[in-house]
């Protein structure tokens, strides 16, 4: 008899890097609920058309839409599901929690929060994953609940709702990833299914502990995969083309791989240049000041005083990199940081291979946006930049097959 096979939505689903990894851990998705259409677009093409990873019904458009949209368009159809999904995966865009910018309680992208607990009461799946930053733990200052974590109110509701539920900061780095990068994951089961006891929910984080060596020996990888080993087969001294997404800039070409984990991202890649692998155009004043930032100043740190002073640099962030270390937590701002051995910013596919999505998986939209936009537009590196890496997210996928099962 065949294993049962386990269905989920993916709530806020982005470009795709929760769902990816659930696909790779033998989910099945029924859709996700993602509203920028870049974002959305890099999901459809990889994991809706050319995995089929998903059936979607045939009620719900297979386009980019806001979950409070979907649920007033769609509620008798989310209704007939109650119950019969086994999970609901993703947590609401973090950025008025994030400490990477600037925290900001009234961001009205923190009222998501309350759409989340909304869907979840509508569909009551047998279990939930939650993700979010590290500031999601950290005491409401301004409002009634001053003094208050974030987290703290919505395992409060999440609880109210039926739900057994347990959070707590994971650093994805401790599980292959090859990157610092902490965040509150929270995870629930229903406590009317059989069996279900706190214990359940509480045994996630211990399970995923127990079995990241074993899994991570299965792809031959460690833990202390390194910013080199992610990325040392992209230099830009490995040879230039024509990008094939974008005329009058240049793109990489690959070197031999040169570490298990980049042969694991390039399985399948016959291509001589990597997907999203464009370089910018740095001006020669910028690549000067670049290579005196990688000569001089300390590595994985952001520049010090004296440095900014010398160059003028109003910039909140610039981190030099280096390449025997995981990098700090990636953030949707490509110019925080600077490669380590070449004087420019880290590409696309370089931020990806960070987050441990593999070279197949192609990214659409624009590569990068400012001023104002910022805040409307998900360009390729904003998108990596918000993702859950697929790595973890197949190793969560796999423990939470063994607490539902």
């Amino acid at each position: 008899m065949s294993a049962k096979q386990y269905k989920y939505i993916d709530l806020f689903a982005g470009c795709g890097g929760l769902s990816l990894g659930l696909h790779n851990a033998g989910w099945k998705g029924i859709f996700a609920i993602e509203k920028n259409s870049d974002a959305f677009k890099t999901l459809k093409y990889n994991l809706i058309d050319n995995k089929k990873h998903f059936d979607w019904p045939e009620w719900l458009p297979q386009e980019s839409i806001e979950i409070d949209k979907a649920v007033e368009l769609y509620k008798d159809n989310f209704l007939k599901l109650r119950g019969k999904v086994d999970l609901v995966a993703g947590g609401p865009p973090c950025q008025g929690f994030s400490m990477a910018g600037r925290r900001n309680e009234s961001d009205q992208r923190n009222n998501l929060i309350t759409s989340y607990i909304d869907f979840i009461k509508v569909i009551q799946p047998k279990i939930l994953f939650f993700e979010n930053v590290k500031g999601f733990t950290m005491e409401f200052k301004k409002n009634r609940d001053k003094g208050k974590e974030y987290s703290s109110y919505v395992e409060s509701e999440l609880n109210a709702a039926g739900y057994f539920v347990k959070g707590q900061l994971v650093n994805f780095g401790e599980y292959g990833v090859p990157q610092k990068r902490t965040r509150f994951i929270l995870v629930g089961v229903r406590k009317n299914l059989k069996n279900a006891t706190q214990e359940t929910a509480n045994a996630f984080f211990s399970k995923i502990q127990e079995n990241k060596h074993s899994f991570l020996a299965e792809k031959n990888l460690t833990v202390g995969t390194n910013l080199e080993d992610a990325i040392s087969d992209l230099l830009k001294e490995n040879g230039l083309r024509e990008s094939p997404d974008t005329k009058r800039f240049e793109a990489g070409i690959y070197s031999d791989a040169d570490s298990n984990y980049q042969r694991l991202m390039r399985v399948g890649i016959e291509n001589e240049i990597a997907d999203s692998h464009r370089f910018p155009k740095h001006r020669p004043d910028i690549i000067a000041k670049f290579q005196v930032i990688l000569n001089n100043c300390r590595k994985n740190f952001d520049i010090d005083a004296k440095t900014r002073e010398h160059f003028n640099i109003k910039k909140h962030t610039i981190i030099p990199l280096d390449k025997n270390s995981k990098t700090p937590t990636i953030t949707t701002l490509p110019d925080d940081y600077i490669h380590y051995s070449e004087p420019r910013i880290l590409t696309v596919r370089e931020y990806a291979r960070i987050q441990s999505f593999p070279d197949w998986y192609k990214f659409r939209g624009k590569y990068t946006t400012g001023g104002k936009r910022r805040t409307q537009e998900v360009p390729r590196y904003s998108q990596i930049g918000n993702a859950i890496p697929p790595l973890f997210a197949e190793q969560g996928g796999l423990v939470l097959k063994q607490l539902i099962s």
